[in-house]
This record gives C-alpha cells, structure tokens and sequence, in this order.
C-alpha cells in the first residue's frame, strides 16, 4: 500500500490541531498591558502545545519519509496517533485557562504519555512491516521513547506534588525529540543518492 494519502491525511489532521489551539487564544477585552498579561499562562500553554505537535510532525514525517511500505495495521497505529494528539488542544486549553492547576497538568501529561504510546506503537508497526530494513535496524532500542515514558510516568505524579515540576520533564521531553532521529535522517539521505 503506498503511504501517500497516510502522510497527506496526517499532516492534515495536525495542520487543524494546531489551528484549533491558536483559535483558542482570546483577544484581551482592555487596552492596557495588564490585560495581556492575564494570557500569559495561556500563551505559555500554547506555545508549549505547538512545539510538542511541530515536534510529532516532524519525527512523524521522518519517520514516513524513511517508509516504502504501509499496511492496514500501520494504519490504523497512525489513527491511534492522531486521536492523542487531537485532544492536545483540549487540555492545552484547559491546563491555560487554570494557570497550570494540578488537574489540568496531570490529564496534559496523562494526553501526552498516551501519544508517545501511540508513536511507539507507529514505530514498531513500521519497522515490523519492514523488517529486516535499514528503517527497522535504525528504530532498533528507541532509548529517546524509553526515556519519554520514564519522564511522563514521573510527571504525572509530580504534580500532585508541584506542577512545575512536571511542566520542567515535559519541557524536557521535548527538547529530547527536537532533533529528529539521526538513524532515521541518514536512511533519507541514502534514498536521495
């Protein structure tokens, strides 16, 4: 099955997650300084959101662009994907709105975990579709998922303790996955020689 209208489908329904979440930024209804500061936690929970879906993209589109193949079972691993990553703009939202309540942080970890679940199983799908392929030696032990699921299952409960503590592991997180896989980048590069 060609993986076409997968990608197509997928940078679609991220292009709309990310288009809800800055619909969610409300104009202040003052003029003054004070009245845009009062959005700062939602600014900051937006801007957060954006980078951990660019983020998806991103490693989503690697690890694709590293793909010949797809079959029924990779896609529905991807749907799973999208689904955790549609409900980012929710607890964004939410999580703003109450200046990183514990609550709200907790379901924003609890969201995030089931989307680095749902990578991993994406990943594993692929390179067991593709087995014996650079893709699935690249994908080999995925410590930057290992680490991912560590630090969210330590999150969760961290903010019940204090909730910048679990903001600072997923900030953390992120900046482990900012840089795509380079297994995966040197795939690419010997497709396009």
């Amino acid at each position: 099955m060609e993986k076409n209208r997968l990608e197509a489908f997928s940078d679609g329904v991220i292009a709309i997650i990310i288009t809800i979440m800055v619909l969610e930024l409300k104009v202040p209804h003052g003029i003054e300084w004070n009245d845009l500061m009062s959005l700062v936690p939602v600014f900051f929970s937006y801007v957060m959101s954006f980078l951990y879906v660019g983020v998806y993209w991103n490693n989503h589109h690697h690890m694709l662009q590293a793909t010949k193949r797809i079959s029924g079972r990779i896609l529905w691993a991807n749907m799973h994907l999208l689904f955790w990553l549609s409900l980012v703009p929710f607890v964004t939202g939410w999580m703003g709105e109450n200046n990183f309540a514990t609550i709200p942080v907790v379901l924003y970890g609890m969201v995030l975990l089931m989307a680095a679940i749902a990578y991993y199983i994406l990943a594993r799908s692929l390179a067991h579709h593709e087995k014996n392929t650079e893709l699935a030696n690249a994908l080999g032990r995925d410590w930057k998922a290992v680490i991912s699921l560590l630090f969210y299952i330590c999150a969760i409960p961290l903010a019940f303790i204090h909730t910048s503590l679990s903001i600072l592991l997923y900030i953390i997180v992120f900046v482990v996955w900012f840089v795509p896989d380079i297994r995966v980048e040197k795939i690419i590069n010997s497709y396009k020689k």
